[in-house]
C-alpha cells in the first residue's frame, strides 16, 4: 500500500499547505468496467521538475480494451491539473470512462496515466509546477515532464499483446491538453495524430476568469516546438472557457501553425458555465468532430449503435410493459420518465437496468447497463419512444 493509500483509509485526514488546513474525505476505488476489460498496471517513471530535480515514482496506467485479441490501435488519454494541491490527490486513479467508452467503441485500446503528482504519487514533488509566476511561467520543463510518461505508457503498453503500438494517438484535456501537444512536438515512433482538448495551462477561473497567465510564453514555446512536429491534431476549444477565455487558443494555434504545426481548430459554442469543461460534459458536439477527423486516418468504426425506430412495443410511460418488474426498477424508470430529454433506457440480461439523461445519453445509458456485469444490454426508451423489441 502506498503512502498514499495509507491516508486514504483514514476516515479524515488533515493536509497542511502553504500552512492551510483542508480536509478530505476518504475515497473509493471504483468498479472495474467489466465490459471494457478494464486494467490498472503500474509502472516506474522518472521526471524532471523546473529545478532539474528527478524522482522516479510508480504512477498508475488505466487499460480499457475492445473484445477480441486485437492487435488494436492506441490511445494515450491524459488528464487535467486542478488548481489546488489537496484536489491534486484526488481521484486516486484518472479513468475517464465515459470518454473512453467512445474510443473502445471506435476500435482502440485506451491507456489513462495516472501521472507524478496526482493521485498516488501525489507528495512533496510536482514535476508540472509552472514556478507560480504570473509574469514568466516557465511551461517546457513541465510540458516535457508530462509528455515523458505519455513515451513511457507507449513503451509500457509493447508489452501488451492486443495492443499496436505502430499506431497509435495522443489525446488530453487542459494540461492534458497541452501534454498531447508536447507530445506531438518530440515525434516519437508510431505516432498518427493527436486531440487538444481546451489543453494550456496557467488558468483561473476564480481569479481571472477568462484571462490565462502566460499567453505570450505559451505561444513563443509552440511556434518554436512546432517545427518538429509531424502529426496531424485537432484542437478543441469552447467559447466560454473560463480559464483561456476566446483569444488565447486562437493565438496558440496560430502560433503552432505559423511553426510548422497541423491542426484543425474549432472554438464550439458555449457550453454549460464553463466550456473548460467540455471534453466531459459536451460530448454530444465534439463526437461528430473527432470522428471526422479519425475518418482521415481511416478510422470509421461507429461507437454508438444507430437509434432505433420506435417499435409499438409500448407506450412511454406504461411501467406495467418494462420487461423487468422488481420495484427498485420501476422506481429507476419512474426516474427515467421524469428526466428531460435527451434521455436513454437500457435493459440487459440478469436484471441489469440504467439509464441517463443530457450529453452522449444513449453511450453512457448503455454504459452503466453493462460495464459492471460485463454482458451486453439493449435500449428500452430513446427520449420519447419505446425502441425495445420483444
Amino acid at each position: 500500500m502506498t503512502a498514499y493509500q495509507r491516508i486514504l483509509t483514514a476516515f479524515l485526514v488533515l493536509i497542511f499547505s502553504g500552512g492551510v488546513a483542508v480536509t478530505a474525505q476518504t475515497l473509493e476505488e471504483p468498479a472495474l468496467a467489466k465490459d471494457l476489460h478494464e486494467e490498472i498496471h503500474r509502472i516506474e517513471v522518472t521526471v524532471k521538475d523546473l529545478y532539474n530535480r528527478s524522482e522516479s515514482k510508480k504512477i498508475p496506467l488505466t487499460v480499457f480494451k475492445p473484445n477480441g485479441e486485437g492487435p488494436f490501435p492506441l490511445v494515450i488519454l491524459n488528464h487535467g491539473r486542478a488548481g489546488s494541491p489537496d484536489r491534486r490527490m484526488q481521484p486516486l486513479r484518472f479513468r475517464y470512462e465515459p470518454q473512453a467508452r467512445y474510443f473502445v467503441g471506435k476500435g482502440f485500446v485506451v491507456i489513462v496515466p495516472t501521472r507524478v503528482g496526482y493521485g498516488e504519487s501525489f507528495g512533496d514533488f510536482d514535476p508540472e509546477t509552472n514556478g507560480g509566476g504570473c509574469s514568466t511561467p516557465q511551461i517546457e520543463p513541465m510540458s516535457i515532464a508530462a509528455s515523458e510518461q505519455v513515451l513511457a505508457a507507449h513503451s509500457f503498453a509493447k508489452s501488451l499483446k492486443f495492443v499496436d503500438t505502430s499506431r497509435w494517438w495522443v489525446m488530453g484535456q487542459s494540461v492534458g491538453g497541452l501534454t498531447a501537444v508536447a507530445t506531438v512536438w518530440r515525434n516519437p515512433a508510431g505516432l498518427q495524430g493527436g486531440i487538444n482538448f481546451a489543453g494550456g495551462t496557467g488558468g483561473d477561473p476564480v481569479a481571472r476568469p477568462g484571462q490565462s497567465c502566460g499567453v505570450t510564453q505559451i505561444a513563443r514555446l509552440l511556434k518554436n516546438k512546432a517545427t518538429a512536429a509531424q502529426a496531424d491534431m485537432l484542437w478543441l476549444y469552447w467559447e466560454n472557457d473560463l480559464f483561456w477565455g476566446q483569444q488565447a487558443p486562437r493565438e496558440w494555434h496560430q502560433a503552432w501553425t505559423e511553426g510548422g504545426g497541423r491542426a484543425q481548430f474549432h472554438q464550439l459554442p458555449a457550453f454549460g458555465k464553463d466550456g473548460h469543461s467540455g471534453f466531459s460534459s459536451d460530448m454530444d458536439h465534439w463526437v461528430p468532430l473527432v470522428d471526422a477527423y479519425l475518418a482521415k486516418a481511416g478510422i470509421t468504426q461507429s461507437a454508438l449503435p444507430p437509434v432505433p425506430e420506435a417499435t409499438g412495443f409500448a407506450d412511454v410511460a406504461d411501467l406495467s410493459k418494462v420487461p423487468i418488474s422488481a420495484d427498485h426498477i420501476q422506481k429507476l424508470y419512474t426516474r427515467f420518465l421524469s428526466s428531460p430529454v435527451p434521455r436513454a433506457f437500457a435493459i440487459g440480461p440478469n436484471g441489469a437496468v440504467a439509464f441517463a439523461h443530457g450529453d452522449w445519453a444513449i453511450g453512457r445509458a448503455l454504459g452503466f447497463c453493462q460495464s459492471r456485469r460485463g454482458a451486453p444490454c439493449s435500449l428500452y426508451a430513446v427520449d420519447q419512444k419505446v425502441v425495445w423489441r420483444n
